[in-house]
């Protein structure tokens, strides 16, 4: 008899074994000549050492695809686990459009035209402008495509930034400190995050400046390196901030800024940063701009149409 000791400690061990354990069920029944012990961050199995090989073997396959898309079901480990030669055993692939697996396993992906030309340009330049009305998705394409990089360790940090509040910045009218008076205006990027990711997971990134959300403000005097870096609600940052923002980049970084050029809350006698960028940036190589229309809209049926009465 043998025994190994096989770490499961890059993740959530709980999201790995499955609600109440249903995949670590699946598993056992797969290896009944096996001992297996779960105890948190590690599985200890007891046997025969080919069997044991054998579990290594197949073991290791799930979590690869675990840490690959962030999702293991029952039937996923019940397919790799089918041939014992390790022959078959090959989950079906999940679609190619899919940015990152979510919370209980949604597929979050583009959902329209110009969100796909997001995601497109998003992996040919290192600057995107994603520019469009509200409810069409911007946010929420960047965030997830912030998401797959940080899985996929391409990037080492994801950093999101927007004005913290409507005009200028000016926060201390606000109750609280510092923390509670910005929080209101980053929440719609925690939101994105907390879709994508699960909530502790997000916590510990945070906690570990793995995950940064601040205002645009604070970007000042820094150099964003190895990140992907996301600047929300752009038609809100005035001309000084956008280039501030812009040339922080570092020479591993992605950028996209996203914004609304009908919703500018600065004050009237202040041109907004996201219209001067669209003037003077458009002819850059490596820069690319993508429009998103009242046909990119994806929440409430509604919204399509308010955005269309608007426009007229």
């Amino acid at each position: 008899m043998s025994e190994v000791i096989i770490p499961i400690d890059t993740f959530n061990p709980v999201e790995f074994f499955g609600v109440n354990d249903s995949n670590l069920e699946v598993i056992r029944r797969n290896f009944p000549e096996l001992k297996l012990v779960a105890r948190g961050n590690e599985i200890k199995v007891i046997g025969d050492e080919k069997n044991i090989h054998l579990f290594s073997e197949k073991i290791n396959r799930l979590i690869q695809h675990y840490q690959k898309f962030g999702s293991l079901t029952p039937d996923n480990v019940e397919h790799f686990l089918a041939d014992k030669n390790g022959k078959d055993g090959t989950p079906p692939a999940p679609p190619t459009d899919v940015l990152v697996f979510g919370q209980n396993g949604i597929m979050v992906r583009a959902r329209t035209a110009n969100q796909k030309k997001m995601v497109e340009s998003s992996e040919k330049n290192d600057i995107v402008f994603a520019i469009g009305p509200a409810g069409t998705g911007k946010t929420y394409t960047a965030v997830a495509l912030a998401v797959r990089a940080l899985k996929n360790r391409e990037i080492k940090r994801i950093i999101l930034t927007r004005p913290a509040v409507e005009a200028g910045e000016n926060l201390g009218f606000l109750p609280g400190d510092l923390k509670e008076k910005i929080d209101p205006y980053l929440r719609p990027l925690y939101d994105a995050l907390y879709d994508m990711i699960q909530g502790e997971k997000v916590k510990n990134y945070v906690e570990n400046g793995i995950i940064e959300v601040a205002p645009l403000a604070f970007m000042r005097g820094r150099t964003l390196d190895n990140a992907f870096v996301i600047l929300d609600e752009a038609q809100n940052a005035t001309e000084s901030q956008l280039k501030m923002f812009l040339t922080r980049m570092g020479p591993s970084a992605k950028f996209i800024v996203t914004g609304d050029v009908t919703q500018i809350d600065l004050p009237r006698n202040q041109p907004s940063g996201l219209i001067q960028a669209i003037k003077i940036l458009s002819n850059i190589k490596g820069v690319d701009f993508i429009y998103l229309d009242s046909q990119d809209v994806v929440r409430h049926k509604l919204v399509k149409e308010i955005i269309e009465a608007y426009n007229k």
